[in-house]
């Protein structure tokens, strides 16, 4: 897990804090979609699925900045669509900054270097930049040719100025453990990113292509074959051990939804980023109106092939504080990669 020391410090102070007020339910890091307009079809994404009308919304700087601070969550993932369309994204991101919020702008790219000078580079902001494979494989799954070359050049270019840049890279069933490899091989070694995140694909329900979604033992299978020989010691990747385990079939964990919410134009998304059974206006709502003992694989049909990191990843952080030896192995792996 190559999280820097001061993003590891605010979040166990975090975690700390709600243990202290005896909290069984809170924002770890809030997905935020302060539009859903995008400049490409990806086959796996179902947001530019809405109509025309709700596709020319932009969410106002306020209430973007106001969802966060209500959620209490130190991290933001600003996510969409394509956040660089908005034309206030700077600003929402200027305003999460300077509230000490730890903010990940997460971009196709291509309109990443001619924006990029609205941006200042800081310890609370990072590019997350999509990668799905190496060029072909790349181009293919956001259907436009060239997308892989301006995503690669625009890292360069960020990574020039100072900037932290890690990026989010998708696997289908349609991956081997090979083009995984592949593909974090170079993002390590060739670009250098500061770090890597992992997503087996999910059956979106508004996606295009429903083909080719992972299943969980597909998930497991592909992670344990690429994670071997090394490979996942020696990558920066931004995970936690316990949930690189998850994905290899080494531990299985509930889902913990709550703790990774979604915002967005409609308001508080039920229950979680990647499925949708209604809205409600505040977070503490969300927390109240929603039962979350009936999701999670073994609870509802749509949640049986589901591994993504917006239900685990929290479950696997909250594991990790709770127990000494888990700490000790997350610190121990981050100092490991901060050298390598």
């Amino acid at each position: 897990m190559a999280m820097p020391l001061r993003q590891s410090m605010k979040v166990a102070a975090y975690l700390f804090e709600q243990k202290l007020k005896k909290r069984d339910k809170f924002a770890l890091l809030v997905e935020l979609e302060p539009l859903f307009a995008c400049n490409l079809k990806c086959e796996g994404c179902g947001k530019i699925q809405h109509p025309a009308g709700v596709l020319k919304q932009r969410m106002p700087v306020a209430q973007a900045v106001g969802a966060v601070l209500e959620s209490g969550a130190p991290m933001v993932s600003i996510a969409g669509g394509e956040p660089l369309m908005h034309p206030q994204i700077d600003e929402i991101v200027r305003q999460l900054v300077a509230k000490k919020k730890f903010v990940f702008l997460c971009t196709n790219a291509l309109l990443m270097r001619k924006k990029m000078d609205k941006f200042k580079p800081s310890p609370y902001f990072a590019w997350a930049v999509h990668i799905d494979g190496l060029r072909e494989r790349h181009d293919e799954s956001v259907a436009k040719e060239g997308t892989f070359d301006e995503a690669v050049e625009a890292i360069k270019e960020a990574k020039r100025r100072g900037f932290r840049v890690t990026t989010n890279s998708t696997f289908f069933n349609t991956d081997t453990p090979q083009t995984v490899i592949e593909v974090l091989n170079f993002l390590n070694d060739d670009l250098k990113v500061d770090e890597m995140m992992l997503s087996p694909a999910y059956a979106y329900e508004k996606a295009p292509d429903q083909e080719h979604f992972l299943g969980v033992q597909q998930t497991r299978e592909l992670f344990k074959k690429a994670f071997a020989g090394g490979n996942r010691r020696r990558w920066r990747l931004n995970q936690s051990p316990l949930f690189l385990d998850f994905l290899e079939g080494k531990v299985d964990f509930p889902c913990t939804a709550w703790a990774i919410p979604s915002y967005s134009l409609f308001g508080w998304q039920k229950p979680c980023y990647l499925m949708s059974d209604g809205y409600v206006q505040t977070y503490k709502q969300l927390l109240e109106e929603t039962d979350w003992d009936s999701y999670g694989r073994g609870k509802d049909d749509r949640c049986a092939n589901c591994m993504a990191h917006c239900g685990y990843e929290p479950t696997a952080v909250l594991a990790t504080m709770g127990s000494l030896k888990e700490s000790l192995r997350a610190a121990r792996e981050t100092f490991t990669e901060s050298r390598g």
